[in-house]
């Protein structure tokens, strides 16, 4: 049976653990309190940046050294920047937990050297190239910076072409110091892991850790936008075959308990297989894709929806769209649409719970942003208890108001759908 169990070391670091002796493998990982939304504008792209520079190498280990050991234990490992959290994880055999302790332990003080950031920069750079070469990736990073401003959760998490290249190591020294201090880091476990050790070897590898002692930097000027920065709706993509549009409206947050309600409503309405968005769109081949999903971050959601069709089937598509969410606003949703969503979600958890590298990010996340540990048992009874006027409710909260959206389309249909200015494309009003 899964015990759950927490530490915070003196340096104020915390621990937690989500232990099963019977489980195959164990899964651990850094939760670092800091992301995309934490950068100012110099600093646009650092916390990506960072995550990388964390393989290359550390006053004990080169980065030949972190790879081979890496590949040595098995397993899985990798690492993921977001707007609110950088995430360095692993799953290896028990047998191997205390040197993969020491091996992520370590990568978290790295080296930093000036060789290694110019030749890491150029990877970045390469990575923002590529990224802006597809589509709809371009298109979601657009409406992030429309609907929340360029700055905050709207900044982008790769950065720009312009900040990573006037980007200096200095800096990143400042920011890593600023915000990997113990006191930002959750270090998860879950699988069958032996916590009194992981607390006890954790404890003597971070005795040199401290806390930050740099002093913010000073704020953005709220009345300039960051460069690179542009406030139209429309992206022009040469040679694009298809047409992409993606919209986003609030959500509950993360400390919401409104959030399972929201989850469940993007199932009912755009789940990838069964919901009202496939059986109108997908399933009758008006679309290639069409569907919705929540995310949440520490202050507020965002409920978004995706739609990728023939050019010439976006503009009635669009109105399909939303005549189905303003029939949810008004109708509701049934009690049989409802305990199928739920029995979806629920037989996802459980299958995902089966796997200790699914619940470290359940115990991660959740201990780093909401300093809760919910066990799968409630996490199941959240959802079953979740009400058809509770749907209503988020409904009305999500949905029942004019959304940001965004479209990557051809230049062609760029110059049909873009009224004065770019600001109101396929005739929809004020975002």
């Amino acid at each position: 049976m899964a015990t759950f169990r927490e530490k915070t070391l003196a340096n104020g670091l915390r621990v937690v653990a989500e232990t099963d002796s019977r489980g195959y493998s164990a899964s651990i990982g850094y939760f670092v309190r800091t992301g995309s939304r934490d950068e100012t504008d110099p600093e646009a792209g650092l916390s990506h940046f960072l995550e990388h520079m964390m393989f290359k190498g550390t006053p004990t280990r080169s980065a030949a050294d972190v790879n081979r050991e890496l590949d040595e234990l098995g397993g899985n490992s990798n690492a993921y920047t977001s707007e609110e959290q950088t995430v360095y994880y692993a799953t290896v055999l028990p047998k191997y937990q205390k040197r993969i302790v020491d091996l992520l332990t370590d990568m978290l003080r790295p080296s930093l050297a000036e060789v290694d950031f110019n030749t890491e920069r150029q990877v970045i750079l390469e990575e923002i190239a590529k990224y802006e070469d597809q589509p709809p990736f371009g298109a979601f990073e657009r409406v992030m910076e429309l609907h929340f401003g360029p700055r905050g959760l709207g900044r982008r998490i790769l950065g720009t072409e312009r900040s990573i290249t006037a980007m200096t190591p200095e800096a990143m020294r400042r920011y890593f110091e600023r915000r990997y201090s113990p006191e930002n880091i959750v270090l998860a476990a879950a699988g069958n892991v032996d916590f009194d050790a992981l607390v006890m070897q954790t404890d003597a590898l971070t005795k040199g850790w401290c806390g930050s002692s740099l002093p913010s930097p000073p704020a953005d000027d709220p009345a300039t936008l960051p460069d690179e920065f542009l406030d139209e709706a429309v992206i022009s993509i040469p040679d694009v075959t298809q047409s992409y549009l993606i919209r986003v409206t609030p959500a509950p947050n993360t400390l919401s308990p409104s959030r399972y309600a929201a989850r469940l409503l993007a199932t009912i309405v755009g789940d990838d297989s069964g919901s009202r968005l496939f059986w109108e769109l997908i399933d009758t081949g008006r679309a290639e894709a069409c569907s919705m999903w929540t995310q949440e971050f520490a202050d507020c959601g965002a409920l978004f929806t995706m739609l990728v069709c023939d050019p010439d089937d976006l503009v009635s598509n669009r109105r399909l769209i939303d005549e189905m969410l303003q029939r949810v606003v008004r109708d509701g949703v049934t009690t049989e649409e409802l305990d199928q969503a739920k029995n979806k979600s629920i037989a996802s958890c459980i299958m995902q719970s089966d796997r200790p590298s699914n619940r470290l990010f359940s115990v991660g996340n959740g201990w780093q942003m909401r300093g809760e540990y919910v066990e799968l048992e409630e996490m199941l009874r959240r959802y079953r208890d979740v009400t058809v006027d509770e749907i209503a409710e988020v409904a009305h909260e999500c949905l029942a108001t004019n959304p940001t959206e965004t479209y990557a389309i051809s230049a062609e249909m760029a110059e049909i759908v873009t009224t004065a200015g770019g600001r109101s494309p396929l005739g929809h009003g004020p975002r």
